[in-house]
């Protein structure tokens, strides 16, 4: 392995990825090209490096850089590729928290595939309004990864699926799923519902009204395409989001209980629906 770097200085610049930028600075929105996200741990990185994400920097302790283990292994896929190794003290002391499995890496933010692409062939879409915490955007995407959506698609107001926070709770799937930002110039609901009509997807809206179907109607089940429309954590769905959508559809509750959160709403909705689709098709075989 070549390029491994001890840290000696802690205000290198070439450390300001992992120490002292933040995530809008990270995200870089007036140079897009340019911007760049932290994944965490061997497994995550790996999964990133797997769907073909460019790395730029690698920060590991020290101990493991020349070990056998998950994270040499790492580094010998990237020989070209800076790394930054130091005792465990000092990399804690350096980033603010223990890290995770002693890795995390730096890497360039891909261009983003259109909605178009993302719908191509899928069957079962999530779209996410205004969900603002990235705790419950990786959620919702790691579950959409198990439980067998095809896409997931988010208004421009959601929090960024590779935001570090979020990356780490998907355990890296988000660099499985294929996801999208609507289009900014797209308003939502209104221009956005027709574009997913127009995509040959019947859209559903999770809330909580009296005229909601259950989740398990044969109706929303035979849907051939359908996107699973999912709120913002306080408020959930807009009004006009609602009232757009061909379906209101509810999640049986017992004990008095009048919601779920939104991740968890979401690994519901996800399980039950595509179980329907897998069913119907196995029916029709």
């Amino acid at each position: 392995m070549r390029n491994i770097i001890e840290i000696t200085d802690f205000e290198a610049p070439e450390l300001d990825i992992y120490a002292r930028m933040t995530e809008n600075q990270l995200l870089n929105r007036h140079e897009p090209e340019k911007g760049m996200f932290i994944a965490e741990s061997p497994k995550v990185i790996a999964r990133a490096l797997d769907a073909g994400y460019e790395p730029v920097s690698f920060l590991a302790e020290q101990r493991l850089v020349s070990r056998e283990g998950e994270t040499r292994d790492l580094l010998e896929r990237c020989p070209d590729v800076p790394v930054y190794a130091a005792p465990f003290q000092v990399l804690t002391s350096l980033t603010g928290f223990g890290l995770t499995r002693g890795m995390l890496c730096a890497m360039r933010r891909p261009s983003l595939p259109t909605v178009e692409q993302v719908c191509r062939g899928a069957r079962r879409i999530t779209l996410l309004e205004r969900v603002v915490n990235p705790t419950n955007v990786g959620a919702i995407i790691r579950s959409a990864a198990a439980l067998g959506m095809d896409g997931v698609l988010l208004t421009s107001d959601c929090s960024n699926p590779l935001y570090r926070r979020a990356i780490r709770v998907s355990m890296g799937t988000v660099f499985q799923v294929p996801w999208t930002f609507l289009p900014e110039n797209c308003a939502w609901p209104e221009e956005g519902m027709g574009l997913l009509r127009r995509l040959g997807f019947a859209t559903a809206a999770m809330a909580l009204r009296d005229d909601s179907v259950s989740i398990d109607d044969p109706g929303l089940l035979g849907e051939e395409r359908l996107v699973i429309v999912l709120g913002t954590e306080g408020d959930g769905r807009a009004a006009e989001t609602i009232a757009d959508c061909d379906y209101t559809v509810r999640i049986p509750m017992s004990h008095g209980v009048d919601s779920l959160n939104v991740a968890a709403a979401s690994a519901v909705a996800f399980w039950q629906l595509c179980r329907g689709r897998n069913l119907g098709d196995r029916e029709k075989g």
